[in-house]
């Protein structure tokens, strides 16, 4: 049985989608997922302060942040428009969230509980996407695919974490 919609939000849709793009672009498994759960992190903060239901907080110069994070070995990758702090682990490069290397496992267990049973036909549309594109151009336009195909949910406020309808013959039609 092909699936053609699956209910899901938005963050999870950029977890997967990140992630996947990640891959594509040579990342490794593990790595691309805690890339991935960081850019919808990322996002997801962001948006959130667009909506003003987070305060931002008054932020150390930047010199400051900047020379404390290398001296944590934090570096940055560049993945959908979002800088994303990483570092080397002894089980290869981790995106950070709050100070922290991710867990790649918390993300996969995430995923799952998101997408279900539909998670392993949107991995593979998702990556058919992906694979029409080449690196350079998904590294460019990887973000704005999103836009064409992330689920549609409310404007504002009352879209934050709703679930909308993911169509996968989209996706597809995309390739």
């Amino acid at each position: 049985m092909t699936v053609v919609e699956v209910h899901v939000n938005r963050a999870a849709v950029l977890t997967l989608w990140a992630s996947v793009v990640a891959e594509r672009l040579g990342f490794e498994h593990a790595e691309a997922l805690t890339l991935g759960r960081a850019v919808a992190g990322l996002n997801a903060y962001a948006k959130g302060r667009a909506l003003g239901l987070f305060k931002p907080t008054a932020p150390q110069p930047k010199a400051e942040r900047k020379k404390a994070a290398r001296e944590r070995g934090v570096h940055v990758v560049e993945l959908l428009h979002r800088a994303v702090p990483v570092v080397q682990t002894e089980t290869g490069l981790r995106a950070v969230s709050k100070g922290k290397p991710i867990d790649s496992s918390s993300v996969e267990r995430y995923l799952k509980s998101k997408f279900g049973d539909a998670l392993g036909e949107t991995v593979e549309a998702l990556q058919k996407l992906a694979r029409s594109r080449s690196p350079e151009a998904l590294a460019t336009d990887g973000y704005a695919l999103y836009e064409q195909f992330r689920p549609e949910v409310p404007a504002g406020e009352s879209g934050w974490g709703a679930q909308g309808a993911l169509n996968l013959k989209k996706i597809r039609s995309l390739a």
